[in-house]
């Protein structure tokens, strides 16, 4: 099954003032990276559009295992049901996972039979509209998904914000220096100790991980 479609991959973002940062690693140490995915990335994207056409057409993800795959969606701390009219807007957090074991995954699946469990909290369809806009997205990914999207997105490249990435490589420095090949930091090469002493004046940066 095809998680994301090829022709939406991207390479670093035309016109940013966002520092870039490109990891070369061996693929086995990806994984390491799959905690800033749990914990949130940023999307750059257009927003008021519903979830279902932002997953589908922002992200790429492909139709079958958006249907199949993506069982779990949680919109602003809110469970959704109907991801056709829940709407995205500008610094929405979006939760994404895959179908979650026993009562309590039943009950917080999307359509589930039991969601009326949840009513209270459920996300409630969009009444107002709001206009199609450039703006954030928060991703977050949770088991399987992690698993399965992760390396593309990472691949693809992510909007990470500075105290989440800095934070990182202060708890990380010392494992990545097994299985790392490369780091550049836009057009310039760096080593693990000059990473380690960088000012890290930007709000966020585009972290991309290749593996070899």
């Amino acid at each position: 099954m095809k998680f994301l479609k090829k022709s939406d991959r991207i390479d670093f973002p035309e016109g940013r003032n966002t520092p870039c940062l490109l990891l070369t690693l061996k693929a086995d140490m990806i994984p390491i990276f799959f905690q800033l995915l749990q914990k949130g990335f940023m999307v750059k994207t257009r927003v008021g559009c519903s979830i279902k056409i932002f997953l589908l057409e922002q992200l790429g993800l492909d139709p079958e295992y958006l249907k199949k795959r993506v069982q779990t969606v949680f919109l602003d701390s809110e469970p959704v049901d109907n991801i056709d009219t829940a709407i995205i807007k500008n610094g929405s957090v979006l939760a994404l996972s895959a179908a979650m074991p026993g009562l309590l995954g039943a009950v917080l699946r999307r359509g589930s039979y039991y969601a009326s469990m949840r009513s209270e909290i459920s996300h409630k369809e969009e009444i107002e509209s709001v206009p199609l806009q450039e703006g954030w997205v928060v991703v977050k990914l949770f088991n399987l998904l992690i698993r399965e999207l992760g390396p593309i997105f990472l691949e693809r490249g992510i909007w990470i914000k500075k105290n989440d990435l800095q934070g990182f490589f202060k708890k990380h420095l010392n494992g990545l220096k097994v299985g790392l090949e490369s780091i550049r930091v836009d057009d310039e090469e760096y080593n693990l100790e000059k990473l380690s002493k960088m000012e890290w004046t930007s709000g966020e940066f585009f972290l991309k991980i290749r593996g070899v």
